[in-house]
C-alpha cells in the first residue's frame, strides 16, 4: 500500500480539523472556560510580549511572504502547463490545513465562545422603535455634552490633538479604566500598530484587523483622527478575545467612554449615534430624520470628514472585498455578515436597561 505524502496528510486532517470545529461550536461554555478564559490569554500575552516592542507589524509581513510564496507556486504551475495537477492541489490543501489550525488555535476559536449576552448577564430584548430612540436620545446627549467640553462653538468640529501614534499609546489607559470593573479586560504589553497595508485598506474600505498569527492589532492609518479611537478599542477588543465584530464594537465602545480622555469618549459616542440612527432610520424615518436635525453643526463636521474619507477611496474593486468579508463573517458564526458590525445597538440597549449608559 502506498503510504500518504505529507501534503496528503495534512489535506486530510484539515477535513478532520473542520469537523472538530464544527464539534466544538455546541460547546461554548468549553470553549470560553477552557479556551478563551484559559489557553487564548497565556498566547495572546506571549505574541504581545514578543511582538510589542517592534515598531512595525510583523504579522503584516509574514501575510505578504505567504501571499508571495502562494503567488509564486501559482505562476510555476501555470508555466509547467499545469503538471502534477493533484499533487500541487494536496500541496494547496496542506497550505490551507496548517493555516487553519494556526488561525483557530491561536485566536479563531473565540468566535464560538459564549455571548457577551451571557458573560455579563444581559437580557437580550427585540430592538423597537421606543427603546431605539431612548438609546439615540441618551447617546446624542452625552455626545453634544462631550462635544461642549471639548469645543465651546458647536458649530465647530472636534478636532483631535493627539497625534495618530499618540492614539494607539493612549488606547491602554482606556482599558486600564475598563479593567476596574471588568478585570477580564485588562490589557499589558500592548501591541497596537500602524498596518502596513493602510492604502490598500482604505480602497478595500476597511479600518482595522487583528493579526491571528502574530496576535497583534493593526490599524488603517490613514482614517480620519477623530474616529480612531473608537477604531483602536475596537481591534483591541479582538486582541483580548473577543471575536464578534459588534461585541468588538460593544467592548471598544464600553473601553473608549469609561476612560478619562475627552477624545475617545467623543469618538465612541459618535460611532454609537451613527449606528444608533442607522437602526433607527430601518424601523421608522421620520424618527430619525428628527434626531439628525438635533445634532450640531460641529458633529455633523466631524460626521462628514470621515463620510469624506471614505468616498474618496471608494472604487469598483471595494464592493468585492466586502463580500468577501461578508462571506467570512458568515463562515464564523456570524450569519448576519457585514451587517453584525451594527448589532452594536443591541448590546448597547441592553446594557444600557441594566447598567445605564
Amino acid at each position: 500500500m502506498k503510504k500518504l505524502t505529507v501534503y496528503q496528510l495534512l489535506s486530510l486532517l484539515l477535513v478532520v480539523q473542520i469537523l472538530l470545529v464544527k464539534l466544538l461550536s455546541h460547546f461554548p461554555n468549553t470553549i470560553d472556560l477552557y479556551y478563551s478564559n484559559g489557553i487564548y490569554p497565556i498566547i495572546s500575552n506571549i505574541f504581545r510580549f514578543t511582538f510589542s516592542w517592534i515598531p512595525f507589524s510583523v504579522g503584516d509581513i509574514l501575510y505578504f511572504l505567504i501571499g508571495l510564496s502562494l503567488v509564486i507556486g501559482i505562476v510555476k504551475w501555470i508555466k509547467s502547463k499545469f503538471k502534477n495537477t493533484g499533487q500541487q492541489l494536496f500541496k494547496l490543501g496542506a497550505y490551507f490545513s496548517v493555516f487553519y489550525f494556526l488561525f483557530h488555535f491561536l485566536w479563531g476559536l473565540n468566535y464560538y465562545r459564549n455571548s457577551l449576552y451571557t458573560n455579563l448577564e444581559l437580557k437580550k430584548e427585540k430592538i423597537t422603535i421606543e427603546n431605539l430612540s431612548a438609546l439615540t436620545e441618551k447617546l446624542l446627549e452625552n455626545l453634544k455634552q462631550t462635544q461642549h467640553q471639548l469645543e465651546s462653538n458647536d458649530s465647530l468640529a472636534v478636532l483631535v490633538p493627539y497625534s495618530k501614534t499618540e492614539i494607539l499609546e493612549k488606547t491602554q489607559l482606556a482599558y486600564t479604566t475598563l479593567a476596574e470593573e471588568f478585570p477580564v479586560y485588562t490589557y499589558k504589553n500592548v501591541s497596537l500598530k500602524k498596518s502596513l497595508f493602510s492604502l490598500p485598506l482604505s480602497y478595500m474600505g476597511f479600518a482595522g484587523y487583528l493579526n491571528p498569527i502574530s496576535g497583534e492589532a493593526q490599524v488603517n492609518s490613514y482614517v480620519p483622527k477623530v474616529n480612531l479611537p473608537a477604531i483602536t478599542c475596537h481591534e483591541v477588543a479582538h486582541q483580548l478575545g473577543i471575536g464578534f465584530e459588534d461585541e468588538a464594537n460593544f467592548i471598544g465602545f464600553l473601553a473608549a467612554t469609561k476612560s478619562n480622555d475627552l477624545y475617545f469618549i467623543y469618538s465612541a459616542y459618535l460611532k454609537a449615534l451613527r449606528f444608533s440612527i442607522a437602526g433607527l432610520y430601518l424601523l421608522d424615518e421620520n424618527a430619525a430624520k428628527s434626531y439628525i436635525e438635533k445634532i450640531p453643526k460641529g458633529v455633523l463636521k466631524n460626521i462628514n470628514e470621515s463620510e469624506e474619507f471614505w468616498l474618496a477611496y471608494q472604487n469598483k474593486l471595494e464592493p468585492f472585498f466586502k463580500i468577501f468579508y461578508d462571506g467570512y463573517l458568515k463562515a464564523n458564526q456570524q450569519k448576519e455578515g457585514m451587517k453584525t458590525y451594527s448589532r452594536m445597538v443591541n448590546l448597547l440597549i441592553a446594557y444600557d436597561q441594566k447598567y445605564g449608559i
